[in-house]
């Protein structure tokens, strides 16, 4: 089986092109190098190019015959896409609806798509469960919401079947130090801390600490990249079983402040990592925790990563690694 992972070159699409490689599956990752490293992926799997270039993806999908396709390609910055809503719907509205295309007219039937917890926009639920209704407040959620109802419309009458996966707050590194988070700028938190102790950042602004939440800040939940890569593989297996279309969140339903995320880096790193107090972002929900209960039950996800002290250290071995590729280029 070849599978293609669109965004193959980023974050958490170079994790599962990984996980992939290593189950036995071919695998082609496509990325315009956007926010993408080449460097993060088997140079034999990247094809360069983008989900825009509908002649191009036409001729990919003919030359390789996918059997499935995990589907990451997308602008994800919340405050940017206030800025730049057109850019969001066409970068990620039309790049899925190519994608669609694509799938249809070539005979690809699975599709596994890296949905978001901005859906959901500021739900009074927590933990949010599946059966929340969209209501994103923010022009990429909106963006992830019109996706998701292009799938559930597609798959309406047609042989193609989705798994939509949720996220709440990807974090975390590869154990082994191979692969983690490399964003220009950085907008995460977890990593946005470790380049102040690694040097690479002069300091840190804490966006808001007047939220209606026991310490003041946001509230998230944060989920291990390698678990959530783990749902992906479940995803598709279940799709592969000629399971039917489903949505679940990906999230461990525990949140945690930005706060106590603070002290958890500082336990880790033996830094003391002062904080600075800025303004809210705009767009920032209070709070935001997962019910993810369905994806457990359902297709028996079972995460290896929960600790949030696991979660910084294994970001912190990546983030001492970046140190080094910076100092010595």
């Amino acid at each position: 089986m070849t599978i293609l992972v669109t965004g193959g070159a980023g974050y958490i699409g170079s994790h599962m092109v990984r996980r992939l490689l290593a189950d036995g599956y071919e695998v082609v990752a496509l990325d315009n190098l956007s926010t993408g490293h080449r460097w993060a992926v088997p140079e034999e799997c990247l094809e360069v190019g983008d989900l825009q270039d509908r002649d191009a993806l036409s001729t990919l999908f003919q030359r390789y015959r996918f059997s499935a396709v995990v589907h990451f390609a997308a602008s994800s910055l919340v405050g940017e896409s206030e800025e730049r809503p057109l850019e969001y719907h066409e970068n990620n509205v039309g790049g899925t609806l190519n994608l669609l295309r694509a799938c249809l007219e070539l005979g690809t039937t699975r599709l596994i798509f890296s949905s978001s917890a901005a859906v959901y926009g500021a739900p009074s639920e927590s933990p949010i469960p599946e059966s929340v209704a969209p209501a994103p407040i923010n022009p990429y959620g909106v963006s992830k919401m019109v996706c998701e109802r292009m799938l559930a419309d597609v798959s309406v009458g047609t042989s193609l079947r989705f798994v939509s996966l949720r996220y709440f707050n990807a974090a975390g590194a590869d154990p082994k130090g191979r692969l983690g988070e490399c964003h220009e700028p950085e907008t995460h938190l977890i990593p946005r801390l470790l380049q102040v102790v690694s040097g690479r950042s002069a300091g840190f602004t804490l966006y808001g600490d007047d939220y209606p939440t026991p310490d003041g800040t946001c509230i998230r939940d944060y989920i291990h990249v390698e678990d959530l890569v783990e749902a992906h593989v479940i995803a598709l297996a279940h799709l592969e079983a000629g399971g039917e279309s489903r949505t679940f969140n990906c999230g461990y339903g525990r949140g945690y402040s930005v706060r106590e995320v603070i002290e958890v880096a500082r336990a880790v790193t033996g830094h003391p990592l002062p904080v600075d107090v800025g303004p809210r972002r705009p767009g920032d929900p209070s709070q935001l925790v997962a019910d993810g209960s369905a994806l457990r039950e359902t297709l028996g996800w079972r995460p290896r990563y929960e600790s949030l002290e696991t979660i910084v250290r294994d970001a912190w071995r990546w983030e001492s690694r970046l140190q080094g590729m910076t100092q010595s280029r």
